[in-house]
Order: structure tokens, then sequence, then C-alpha cells
């Protein structure tokens, strides 16, 4: 499914976003997920900070696919946010990061998180995808490449 509006609201959608390091990142995005889950933001920032020390998220070509487990959540909830700047995320090819989907799953969600995961990651890598992303002029329209296959495929 290259649908990702399961995961995706277009509430969930963010640009213009600035911030001088990955940590006041994680802090921006935990606010904005602690808003739209009813979660505790601290919780967020503290899953997110926890996983990224057993290593960096960003996984190249400027992308990086923050993840956690929350407690509180009942579904795999993602968010996505295209920076103004890009943020170093010590990522494996050292380029800095200005695409983020954040995922965060319930506890209990093993195979579901991985599924999440791995269908995040492998739209993430698409470079034509990730070019759209960054040439995108909306908010609706990053939403719409990731709510709509065919938008992706569209000249």
């Amino acid at each position: 499914m290259d649908d990702l509006s399961d995961l995706l609201g277009a509430e969930a959608v963010l640009t213009g976003i600035v911030a001088p390091n990955k940590k006041t990142l994680f802090q921006q995005l935990s606010a904005h997920a602690a808003r739209l889950t009813g979660v505790d933001q601290k919780l967020i920032l503290e899953r997110l900070l926890e996983r990224e020390r057993l290593g960096s998220t960003g996984f190249g070509g400027g992308v990086a696919v923050p993840h956690g487990k929350i407690e509180g959540l009942t579904r795999v909830v993602g968010l996505f946010a295209r920076l103004d700047e890009p943020v170093d995320f010590q990522a494996i090819d050292a380029m800095p990061v200005d695409l983020v989907f954040l995922l965060l799953s319930p506890p209990d969600a093993g195979v579901e998180h991985l599924k999440a995961l791995a269908r995040v990651s492998r739209r993430m890598r698409e470079r034509t995808f990730v070019a759209k992303l960054r040439g995108a002029g909306s908010t609706d329209a990053l939403f719409a490449l990731f709510a709509h296959p065919e938008t992706r495929d569209a000249a």
C-alpha cells in the first residue's frame, strides 16, 4: 500500500520548521505530536531521544525517520516535517536532514510498528518522491503526495 493516510493526517504535515539542532527539532515535533495524540510531550521526547541514542534515524539523502513506542497510543501515528534549514542528524551519509517522518506506535504494536516503519522507509527512499516532497508548495500538496499514490507518479 503506497497510501500512508492511515498513518498521517493532513493536520500532521508541517512546513517551515526551524531548529538549530536535532534535540530542538525533537522538542518541536514532540509538542506537535502531543497536540495530535493527547500523549504527554515529555514522554514522546524521551522515547525519541532514547531511540536516537541507539543510532541515528537519519538514513541518508537528507531524510530521517525517528520513531518510538509510546504508552497511551492506541494506533500507529505519523507526523511529517519539512525543515527550512537542514539539521545535522549524524546520518550514515553525513548529510544534514531536511525531511523528517516521525512514527509513533503503542508499546504492544510490534509487527504493526515494523510494517509501518518499513512502508515509510521504503517511500522515503524513493528519489523522485523525495524530490517532490522538497518541491511541494504547500502542506496540502505534501499531504496529497502521501495520501494519493497516483499523485506520486504524476509528471
